[in-house]
């Protein structure tokens, strides 16, 4: 096994236990945390106490390590481009948790320094490379269904306040249903269908307020000032078209949580919050629903398989570019952010960046 990469993680809110669990998992294959950092100094050191060898450092300090090789940016998404630009200032490849950026016009400024700099970047979600969604991508790629003309992406709940102790962030602007749970569905579509042109949207909010259910603040109330029911169709540069439901404010879906309809049949996808899950086909020729076996993808994926994926891919020799990259979450941004301009002007909006669709991820015991 190559030397792992040294991993520092800045932020250790309530996201970091699933990386830590990861990381755990992994047992330094192709990483190994070696020290976290958070604003609130008692979360980062309840870590350090809780995982042997990690040591509690504060922000400037963990940047500025030198036995710190790369960096996990579990920070909120307000602060994501700051810390990711103050880490690629310091020379160090950044792991951002999703999105990018809280808006398009600072991903932008990432983007230009990580590459100014020459340094590796990559942005979750990283579930794209567990089973389920490559297992998909495989099925399109052998042409099970035929060509792929259209899809839908559906995610519906009521709201987070039920279950986050501090939910106030998902209901200000870079918050709401489609830049909190998008990523994944919109990184879902790209990797299935490759990049978008061009998008349509329509948006709302009915509620004014979130009344906080758990937690010491349970009984409070937050402010909505950004959208909470989302509806929007891609335009993908292959013809195909994605239809977009993102919303916090509807209680349930039977839908499957993405379906990709192509001339030969349809494939029903599995939660692209998670890593795997069953993917299913019914076709033309055979019109019942039946699995498919698993056939690509990390099989021991979790969060935090983004970083690693970027180490292995470089070969013990430091992390490189990879399929969870920051050009790939820059993309899915600009989506995301057309969708609500779409919204806002009743009209549709070009998207000006493109991507490589991913390489697929061959079946893998990791």
């Amino acid at each position: 096994m190559a030397e792992a990469v040294r991993v520092g993680i800045i932020g250790a809110g309530k996201i970091s236990g699933q990386y830590l669990k990861t990381f755990a998992a992994l047992n330094g294959d192709g990483v190994r945390l070696v020290a976290v950092a958070d604003l609130n100094e008692s979360r980062a050191r309840q870590v350090a106490e809780s995982v042997e060898g990690v040591r509690a450092l504060t922000v400037d300090g963990l940047i500025a390590d030198p036995d710190v090789d790369a960096i996990v940016n579990l920070t909120i998404p307000a602060a994501h481009a700051e810390v990711a630009l103050r880490a690629i200032a310091a020379g160090k490849p950044v792991y951002t948790e999703k999105p990018l950026a809280a808006t398009v016009a600072e991903a932008a400024a990432v983007m230009k320094a990580a590459d100014e700099a020459g340094i590796p970047l990559g942005c979750a979600p990283d579930t794209v490379l567990g089973t389920g969604i490559q297992t998909a991508r495989r099925a399109l790629d052998d042409g099970l269904i035929g060509t792929p003309i259209a899809a839908t992406a559906t995610m519906v709940t009521p709201g987070h306040e039920r279950w986050h102790p501090d939910p106030d962030f998902y209901y200000l602007p870079g918050g709401g249903p489609l830049l909190d749970m998008g990523p994944y569905y919109v990184t879902s579509l790209v990797t299935l269908l490759g990049p978008v042109s061009r998008v349509i949207g329509a948006a709302s909010a009915l509620r004014t307020e979130r009344t906080i259910q758990s937690g010491p603040r349970a009984g409070q109330t937050v402010p909505v000032s950004t959208p909470t029911h989302v509806t929007g169709v891609l335009v993908h540069e292959s013809g195909a078209l994605s239809t977009l439901l993102m919303s916090f404010d509807a209680v349930n879906t039977a839908a499957s949580p993405i379906e990709v309809h192509g001339t030969g049949g349809t494939l029903a996808v599995p939660d692209p919050n998670n890593s795997r899950g069953e993917v299913r086909v019914s076709t033309e020729a055979h019109g019942e629903w039946r699995p498919l076996p698993t056939s690509a993808g990390y099989e021991r994926a979790g969060r935090g398989y983004g970083i690693a994926d970027m180490a292995w891919a470089a070969d013990g020799s430091g992390v490189a570019e990879s399929r969870a990259s920051g050009r790939l979450g820059f993309h899915v941004l600009e989506i995301m952010e057309g969708v609500l301009k779409a919204a806002e002007t009743g009209g549709s909006v070009e998207i000006s960046s493109t991507v490589e669709r991913p390489e697929p991820v061959p079946f893998s015991d990791r």
